[in-house]
């Protein structure tokens, strides 16, 4: 599943629709697609990871889900599942979905949540978590009300980063860990950005699907941990469990 900077580049590289008006439209969705033509492309913005196309009157949202893809200028032998032809290129999402939202788009979307968005609130992170201190952190972490935009790779990652246990609960983690797991979560997304704008991201993993810890040489554990029931990849050894209650 494309996470939060992924689709960031996606907006970036559509950057160059904004303003342009749809000409043709195919693709499999059974929505009514045909909507889009001959409607002007008013911006082209993102949420966590859903990229969105604003239209006077309506947008698209388009969420890649686990195997989604998108080509720009370009198109796969399979079949699409919306592809928008523009005098300056196209765009084709596949395996994706579709869906139109008809309300304006700063009444949908809390913007101050998404961890790559320039009104990300840090303030508002922590006190959605103190609300539910019972909450595992690899939980917490893949709540899109509280950190729009991260994924799995990012969660694993932050929590190696702060040597938080991926079972440890919210309510258990000292302040200075709680505060590092709200800033490396937003900080994190942004050195994913960079690595994968430069094509090195998997070579920066430091614990995602590693089997070797890399600070203490011990074996990695990879459980399904949580509500969200998601890999999670951590060394019990640097990366102590927190519980309410414990002691």
């Amino acid at each position: 599943m494309p996470e939060g900077p992924s689709i960031v580049i996606l907006k970036e590289a559509a950057a160059k629709f904004s303003g342009q008006t749809v000409r043709e439209v195919a693709g499999n969705s059974r929505m009514d697609i045909a909507r889009m033509v001959g409607r002007r492309v008013v911006s082209v913005r993102s949420w966590g990871k859903h990229f969105l196309l604003e239209f006077r009157g309506f947008s698209l949202r388009v969420h890649m889900l686990m195997f989604g893809s998108y080509c720009i200028d370009s198109r796969k032998q399979a079949p699409p599942r919306l592809a928008l032809t523009f005098d300056n290129g196209s765009l084709v999402f596949y395996a994706s979905s579709i869906r139109f939202i008809e309300t304006p788009l700063d009444e949908v979307y809390d913007w101050r949540v998404d961890v790559m968005n320039p009104a990300w609130d840090p303030a508002l992170a922590r006190s959605k978590l103190k609300a539910r201190p019972e909450r595992l952190a690899c939980d917490a972490l893949l709540d899109q009300d509280v950190f729009a935009g991260v994924g799995n790779i990012i969660k694993n990652e932050v929590l190696f980063r702060i040597g938080v246990h991926p079972a440890s609960q919210v309510g258990a983690l000292p302040p200075r860990a709680l505060t590092a797991l709200i800033a490396q979560a937003r900080a994190y997304s942004f050195d994913f950005l960079e690595w994968k704008r430069r094509y090195v991201l998997r070579k920066h993993w430091l614990i995602h699907t590693r089997r070797t810890c890399p600070t203490c040489n011990g074996t990695v554990v990879k459980e399904y941990l949580g509500t969200t029931q998601r890999r999670n990849f951590f060394c019990p050894r640097c990366q102590p469990l927190h519980t309410l209650g414990a002691g």
